[in-house]
């Protein structure tokens, strides 16, 4: 596979992490044309006009959302694209998905690599941390491009070439399920401490462990930011999403008999942040009243049944 123009770069949804990116490359000096569906702030109004508009061999760089969104852009570029051309899936792809994307792609001469990209929506001054699959021709390739989205630094500390098709993701996929455990202790600990009268003062707390403690990270500065807005959090529901990584995760951890509790229990306690009144904690009311007598709460006439 030809090196080609390293200077350029397609690039396929302009969404927050999308558009950010596209300003990290313009300001290391890398050509980027840019589309999406909706009209307005984008380079081309089809990818048609994006494959006419790039030069030989050409890049496209897809961050759109994971499943069908990213299985039809593949579908449209292997129709569009030409041999010797490549693709990069950015977004969150679960890593079964690239052997089938790959090999769609592969039937007309075009490259993919997998790249799991870490750093939300301060990656743009920060820099993102990029975990790639795919052959090792494809990724020297894009060196330039990873060069350019990656952190200040050494390359190693952030960026990695994870292996073959599927490695990219697979450990981004990791790297998310770890996020969710480290995301849940801090947030277990500021429970604790809300609930102590003895902690007067919870931010200053945490705030306190930013520097020499054992627990200093990103996280926890990021934690310390929203509380000095909201010192009780007190503007949030306690409703959390997933992205469904976490559950990825839990998956390939019972597939591989490796034991994960702590992430499996983060996963299902975002799953317990959204019942208002947990079926299964009703069920163990009802059991403690029926065995032991213990005193229940009534539903009220406004409570879900």
């Amino acid at each position: 596979m030809s090196l080609g123009l390293v200077g350029q770069l397609g690039l396929v949804g302009l969404g927050k992490m999308g558009a950010n990116m596209r300003d990290r490359l313009r300001a290391a000096g890398i050509e980027v044309l840019g589309f999406k569906r909706s009209p307005g702030d984008r380079d081309v109004d089809s990818l048609a006009e994006l494959i006419d508009r790039l030069s030989t061999p050409r890049t496209v760089w897809i961050m759109v959302p994971s499943g069908e969104a990213t299985r039809d852009t593949i579908t449209q570029l292997a129709a569009l694209l030409a041999e010797g051309d490549l693709v990069v899936d950015g977004g969150n792809s679960r890593y079964t998905e690239d052997q089938v994307n790959a090999e769609l792609l592969a039937r007309s001469g075009i490259g993919y690599l997998d790249c799991g990209v870490s750093g939300g929506v301060w990656g743009k001054d920060n820099g993102y941390g990029l975990m790639v699959g795919g052959a090792a021709d494809a990724v020297e390739r894009l060196m330039p491009v990873f060069d350019a989205l990656r952190p200040d630094g050494p390359r190693e500390e952030g960026f990695v070439h994870a292996g073959d098709v599927g490695a990219g993701h697979f450990a981004k996929m990791v790297h998310n399920g770890v996020e969710y455990g480290l995301m849940q202790a801090y947030a277990e600990g500021f429970e604790l401490l809300e609930a102590a009268d003895v902690v007067t003062d919870v931010p200053a707390v945490l705030k306190a462990w930013r520097r020499g403690t054992v627990v200093r990270s990103w996280l926890l500065d990021l934690l310390v930011t929203a509380l000095d807005n909201d010192p009780e959090l007190a503007q949030l529901r306690g409703w959390v999403a997933d992205s469904g990584e976490g559950r990825w995760t839990v998956e390939e951890a019972i597939n591989h008999s490796v034991p994960a509790p702590v992430i499996s229990a983060a996963l299902f306690a975002r799953f317990a942040s959204r019942q208002d009144d947990s079926p299964a904690m009703r069920a163990v009311a009802a059991l403690r009243q029926q065995f032991g007598g213990h005193a229940v709460q009534q539903a009220g006439p406004d409570s879900a049944s």
